[in-house]
């Protein structure tokens, strides 16, 4: 599978936020959300809307530097949420969104947290996969069922084996280096996909960088599951002993990689 192109991740903002949506009508929106301690479900809404609203000033300003984001990190405001005002406001920023990078183009110049060659087509992946996740925190945390496009779920993949392989990743998080070492590989393959589809990850921690490829090769590890719960594992969504996956050798490694590299 190829990386999806800027337009479907444009319309995946808001096609995500739509199915969130739908989870939430009818919801208690004080429930609380595991994956994001402290928050609950109204509260997600509103940071993700909140996000959402503030990249398409991002993109729409052309900014040079990022604009305030205390609005969508003080939660503390959106402690009791009504599904049916949350739920339209979120569709509303999503498609507002859209727009946005719709009119700037996937080459737009604006201020990105990583060096990137298009900051368009970054922050359309980037949102794309934002909503889709917290999506699955919200779906986890009411109970309802979690499904992806396979196509989706890969490239959400593709984007996390991206960033965090970033040589910037140990500038920020230096404790990332405690990973590299001999023997050290991991292999992920989507047991729900053909071959064709590619979608197997190797993950070499043998050398000076934190190193993937797509391939089907040997490794220290081996995660085996459905595309949906290798997404939800290693976005630290779904713990190990809960996920619809087989381990193979190195669990231990598998843990200790899990710990270090967790975001967003």
């Amino acid at each position: 599978m190829d990386v999806l192109s800027f337009d479907r991740h444009r319309a995946e903002i808001v096609a995500q936020s739509d199915l969130l949506r739908a989870h939430l009508d009818g919801a208690d929106l004080t429930t609380p959300v595991p994956s994001c301690p402290g928050w609950n479900v109204g509260q997600l809404a509103r940071h993700l809307g909140g996000g959402q609203q503030w990249a398409a000033e991002v993109v729409r300003t052309r900014a040079a530097e990022p604009p305030s984001d205390a609005h969508f990190r003080d939660l503390s405001p959106y402690a009791d949420e009504d599904p049916a005002v949350v739920g339209p406001w979120l569709v509303e920023g999503a498609a507002g969104l859209a727009e946005a990078l719709t009119a700037a183009g996937p080459e737009v110049t604006t201020w990105t947290p990583l060096p990137v060659p298009a900051a368009g087509a970054f922050w359309a992946r980037r949102f794309a996969h934002e909503t889709l996740l917290h999506r699955a925190d919200a779906a986890l945390a009411l109970g309802v069922d979690f499904a992806v496009d396979p196509a989706v779920a890969v490239d959400a993949l593709d984007e996390w084996m991206e960033l965090g392989s970033l040589p910037q990743m140990f500038d920020f998080h230096p404790h990332r280096r405690e990973l590299l070492g001999p023997g050290r590989t991991l292999h992920l393959h989507a047991t729900d996909l053909p071959a064709a589809a590619g979608a197997e990850w190797l993950v070499d921690l043998t050398g000076d960088t934190l190193a993937w490829r797509r391939a089907h090769e040997k490794a220290a590890v081996a995660v085996r599951g459905p595309v949906s719960e290798l997404l939800l594992l290693v976005y630290g969504r779904r713990p190990v002993d809960t996920a619809v996956v087989e381990v193979l050798g190195d669990a231990k490694l598998l843990d200790f990689w899990l710990e270090r590299v967790a975001f967003g």
